[in-house]
């Protein structure tokens, strides 16, 4: 069981699997990146598309069951567009947080756990590697999904923070569910962290190559447009503050 420093606040949850009582910026399903430019279109795209069935995989890829795994746990500096940290010190980022950070979760008893070194990561959606990229954890892997064959922009999906499979490279293609690897051990990272699953998605011009994108580009407005990874994820989530 983790030694999670947080306390619990009270949320209810309506028939959307929505919580209620939660502070409007972090409420599921979320809200999307706030980018100078930006069209409507982007908005039209990110509304069509259909929840991953992600936190489905998770529990069958990790042998978990409705028993052991109720609902991810979050704190306030695992969201999107997070200013703050949820690790150390918990002082502010150096820039909003790109993604969604996975670490607890809860069971029916209450009990809360983390993941660790041996956690299966799946894939969110059908696709094929485009990148695997360096983070400052570990290694990302990118995904690119053919959800926008009809005009010029790409949808993908980073996983940050992991040891991809022995075989993964560029050019794989993926289905929905498929592990792509596990997460990294973090006992020498340069930062007293618990080993996570970092998760970025978002669009992209066809016309940016993908060794352009690393994560000193990621986010930025000419190079991918971020959403809000809990607009794609199934399954419940609770907030819990520092």
């Amino acid at each position: 069981m983790a030694n999670l420093i947080c306390f619990s606040i009270k949320v209810f949850w309506d028939v959307s699997g929505r919580g209620q009582g939660l502070p409007a910026s972090c409420n599921g399903p979320g809200y999307l990146s706030k980018i100078t430019g930006r069209k409507n279109l982007v908005f039209s795209k990110a509304l069509s598309l259909k929840k991953s069935r992600f936190t489905e995989f998770f529990i069958r890829e990790n042998i978990l069951d409705e028993h052991v795994f109720k609902e991810w746990i979050f704190c306030p500096g695992m969201l999107f567009n997070a200013p703050d940290k949820w690790w150390g010190d918990k002082g502010k980022r150096e820039t909003l947080h790109e993604g969604l950070d996975l670490c607890f979760y809860s069971d029916r008893a209450g009990g809360i756990h983390r993941l660790d070194k041996k956690t299966k990561i799946p894939v969110m959606y059908d696709g094929m590697v485009v990148g695997i990229i360096n983070d400052f954890l570990a290694k990302s892997v990118i995904v690119e999904h053919s959800l926008s064959a009809s005009d010029n922009t790409r949808f993908c999906t980073i996983y940050g923070h992991t040891v991809p499979n022995h075989g993964l490279c560029v050019g794989k293609v993926l289905r929905q569910g498929d592990i792509i690897g596990t997460l990294a051990d973090l006992n020498e990272a340069i930062v007293n962290i618990f080993p996570h699953l970092h998760i970025s998605l978002g669009w992209t011009s066809k016309i940016i190559s993908y060794d352009k994108l690393d994560w000193y580009t990621i986010g930025t407005p000419d190079m991918l447009t971020l959403l809000d990874p809990l607009n794609f994820m199934d399954g419940r989530y609770g907030l819990r503050k520092p």
